[in-house]
């Protein structure tokens, strides 16, 4: 069982930055593929990131490949996710995940209860 915390979500301008955290318990944090999704009112939810279990690789949504940057710390059980140059159409709830998996491309079992971004133009 793993239990997730967002945290680091605000309101910004266009052209800012953010750096989102997400705190994770238990000692199988550090064999899990880590993701990012959001949601946007009215949208389904979109794959942003994904880190695998020792952060040797990365994968992102074809809309934040260049902006965003996923990373961990397994020692302090916790993924980020810088997002540079933001959008206003980045505005959203983002959500990180726990896999089931060490790597990326499989569903994620547990999850964050989510951090408001808001992008003003």
């Amino acid at each position: 069982q793993v239990q997730l915390v967002e945290s680091g979500g605000g309101l910004v301008q266009a052209g800012g930055s953010l750096r989102l955290s997400c705190a994770g318990s238990g000692r199988a944090f550090s064999s899990y593929a880590m993701g990012w999704f959001r949601q946007a009112p009215g949208k389904e939810r979109e794959f942003v990131a994904c880190i695998i279990w020792n952060g040797g690789a990365t994968s992102y949504g074809d809309s934040v490949k260049g902006r965003f940057t996923i990373s961990r710390d397994n020692a302090q059980n916790t993924v980020y996710l810088q997002i540079d140059s933001l959008k206003p159409e980045d505005t959203a709830v983002y959500y990180c995940a726990a896999g089931g998996s060490r790597y990326c491309g499989h569903e994620y079992d547990f999850w964050g209860q989510g951090t408001q971004v808001t992008v003003s133009s």
